[in-house]
């Protein structure tokens, strides 16, 4: 297995932007484009299985990934990109298994922190950084303060995240602020509700992508998903090149959204 990581390591070269791609985005930006997308990056282990390797070889193929499709996004001038990169239900994996997905947020600062902010991207975090390591917790922190004032895409990891545990939040933070005056409960709405929320000042998803073939949310932005348009593919995350990208961004562009009006 060590051997077969190896030889993948040897064999993977990086993806670039074609002349057809640019093409691609110059027909895509002639159209309606999402301001928001949501993608819940899924089959890294299972790519990794397949190919006799183990799973962590499938987390770090995931982050390549990553690097393809927050450029892409950030070609075609999409406002935000929020991917799920570790649930609150995922500390029940392997112990080792989480340790390398902890260690993630090193390797890319390491690695892509310079063109992030050559391409004036911000890096956020939505979720309970408290239950972070602290090791993670710095790297991630130290994305933020470093793209902080960048005013492009806004490039946000969902990590130790799940949408009812963000809700259940919210509602504590809105009973405590009720509780203190600081509150009027009679002009609680929907809006006002958003605001509680990690993605306060971020547009709702327009668009939600999950790779690898399940054809479920996964306690991902329920609040925020209420009326994005979903796209799902068998591919898995590996595997999720900017061509797929730009196919879901051009189905999302044939869609009609009518937010439950006729």
């Amino acid at each position: 297995m060590i051997q077969a990581f190896k030889k993948w390591l040897i064999g993977y070269k990086d993806e670039k932007q074609t002349d057809e791609s640019r093409q691609r985005i110059e027909k895509l930006q002639k159209g309606r484009l999402p301001r928001h997308v949501a993608i819940i990056m899924d089959g890294n282990g299972r790519w990794a299985q397949k190919r006799g390797l183990p799973r962590v070889a499938g987390h770090r193929q995931g982050m390549i990934t990553i690097r393809h499709i927050t450029r892409a996004a950030d070609d075609l001038g999409i406002e935000a990109l929020t991917l799920y990169s570790f649930s609150t239900e995922n500390w029940k994996r392997p112990e080792d298994e989480v340790n390398y997905l902890m260690s993630l947020p090193e390797e890319f600062l390491r690695t892509d922190l310079d063109e992030l902010v050559e391409r004036n991207i911000q890096v956020r975090m939505l979720g309970r950084g408290e239950d972070l390591p602290k090791h993670t917790l710095e790297a991630i922190n130290k994305f933020r303060e470093a793209t902080k004032n960048n005013t492009g895409l806004i490039l946000s990891f969902a990590m130790n995240y799940g949408a009812r545990s963000e809700i259940v939040r919210a509602s504590k933070q809105i009973i405590e602020d009720v509780e203190s005056g600081k509150l009027d409960k009679d002009s609680l709405d929907e809006s006002l509700f958003g605001k509680y929320l990690y993605t306060v000042d971020l547009p709702e998803p327009d668009l939600l992508i999950r790779t690898s073939g399940e054809v479920r949310i996964s306690n991902f932005m329920l609040w925020q998903l209420a009326y994005s348009e979903l796209w799902f593919t068998d591919v898995q995350w590996p595997d999720f090149t900017r061509e797929r990208f730009y196919q879901a961004i051009e189905d999302f562009q044939y869609r009609s959204r009518r937010y439950g009006a006729v």
